[in-house]
């Protein structure tokens, strides 16, 4: 074969070859261009989904803290509302005791007074504790009922002096709770009786107080102890 016709036949072989060189070099530019557009896309979707789902997530933490402070709050004035009815029912029924027991007038007006104030309070409370979905106690605690038993059991002196000093302890930790109620109650309606029980016990502590000194009682008397 002589020179020239070798020379077209390389020709021709090479330009037969060139499309599909060219064919696959695009392709292959192709994909990595694609494969690279996607790399950045995603790197920019996900620098976009961090800050969102960041902010997304404060946005919850903060609502569930909200609302963890709502229903703690909610079930600090449930457990209050429960021990001030149970503790309403137990004057009433200690007051009645004391007015048709107490060995003095002073005793027997007291109780009756316990009687008076504290059917009220209750029944000021009432429509709050119904919103509030807490049932009020159909009976003295076991504390209560122990304490109603062992003055049923006296009488006189005995009984004023046990009387007064139950009556002194019991005021001194209700004032403590109406004061902690009154402090930290959102609800409007709840905060104004609070306030208006806090003055009523506040009332009755400082004649509890005076009955106690004139019959020789300390705030350390037996009273359940």
């Amino acid at each position: 074969m002589n020179l020239k016709c070798m020379r077209m036949v390389v020709l021709g072989t090479a330009t037969a070859v060139s499309p599909y060189l060219m064919s696959a070099q695009g392709g292959a530019s192709s994909q990595g261009g694609n494969q690279t557009g996607g790399q950045q896309t995603g790197g920019q979707q996900s620098g976009q989904q961090q800050p969102g789902g960041a902010a997304g997530s404060g946005m919850a933490g903060a609502m569930t803290g909200s609302g963890g402070s709502n229903d703690m709050q909610s079930m600090k004035d449930k457990t209050f509302l429960r021990k001030a009815a149970a503790g309403g029912m137990a004057e009433i029924q200690l007051g009645q005791l004391a007015s048709e027991k107490g060995g003095s007038q002073a005793v027997k007006d007291f109780g009756q007074k316990m009687v008076t104030d504290h059917t009220t309070l209750n029944d000021s409370m009432k429509p709050i504790c119904e919103s509030m979905g807490v049932m009020a106690p159909k009976k003295l605690n076991k504390k209560d009922q122990a304490e109603y038993d062992k003055l049923n059991g006296l009488s006189g002196d005995a009984f004023d002096k046990e009387y007064v000093a139950y009556m002194l302890k019991d005021h001194h930790m209700d004032l403590r709770e109406f004061r902690a109620e009154s402090a930290s109650a959102q609800d409007p309606a709840l905060k104004a009786a609070v306030e208006k029980g806090q003055q009523v016990i506040q009332e009755h502590l400082q004649m509890v107080e005076k009955m106690a000194k004139d019959k020789g009682v300390g705030t350390s008397g037996s009273a359940g102890e």
